[in-house]
């Protein structure tokens, strides 16, 4: 039978000080051209259909618009997503979180998405995320109650790359991925430069660095689901 995978998605469209947000397109886009062809992919968001896009991220990723966004089966993804609530775990063997920097402002806090993630995880099925997709991790945890992180190698939106973008000065998010991760005892890792692309596989724990890491994370996925 054919394997299943859940893409997350955020709900939240604005950071704290009101800015634009959302999920970030490439960071769905190109995991999706790697996967689709091998996997049946639903989405899901904690509220459901047509979860927001990041129009920064449509203006920088153009390419991603007519292949992904206009592509009539995503579109239909999209708007028929699933609410967090009513996921199954049984329906599938692998989540995915989408990044762009609604996941930091909803799902890191949201408890349906914490309990469904510590669901996956604890039956030893494969968790995702690249960006800050991990965010959507952080209340996560094991059978013992400890952080998924504790004592694994992991990655995330580095503090350098959220400098250069600004969000640090400007408090649109409520913490920083990367000194997140090491607070719960994570080994937090990244490449040697801002914005290269960097995974981290840790069982069945893989997380990517950024928009670069989109493409090799959908490979890292694909491997470890036809294992």
């Amino acid at each position: 039978m054919t394997k299943r995978i859940l893409f997350v998605f955020t709900s939240a469209n604005k950071t704290l000080t009101g800015a634009n947000t959302g999920w970030y397109l490439p960071e769905a886009a190109h995991p999706y051209y790697v996967l689709a062809p091998h996997f049946t992919i639903d989405f899901a968001s904690p509220a459901g259909p047509n979860p927001p896009v990041d129009e920064y991220s449509v203006q920088t990723f153009p390419d991603d618009i007519n292949k992904f966004l206009e592509n009539t089966e995503v579109q239909k993804k999209l708007s028929t997503a699933k609410k967090l609530s009513e996921v199954n775990l049984d329906d599938y063997d692998a989540i995915f979180y989408v990044g762009g920097h609604g996941p930091v402002l909803d799902l890191a806090v949201d408890s349906v998405n914490i309990q469904l993630a510590s669901k996956f995880y604890r039956a030893g099925k494969l968790v995702a995320a690249v960006c800050h997709g991990p965010a959507a991790l952080v209340g996560v945890t094991d059978e013992s109650g400890k952080s998924i992180f504790a004592g694994k190698p992991a990655t995330g939106f580095s503090n350098v790359e959220e400098k250069q973008v600004d969000k640090v000065k400007a408090s649109d998010i409520p913490f920083l991925l990367e000194d997140k991760i090491s607070s719960l005892g994570g080994k937090y890792e990244k490449a040697a430069e801002p914005w290269e692309p960097k995974v981290v596989v840790a069982g069945n724990l893989i997380t990517g660095q950024n928009p670069a890491s989109a493409h090799p994370i959908g490979e890292a996925i694909l491997q470890a689901l036809q294992k």
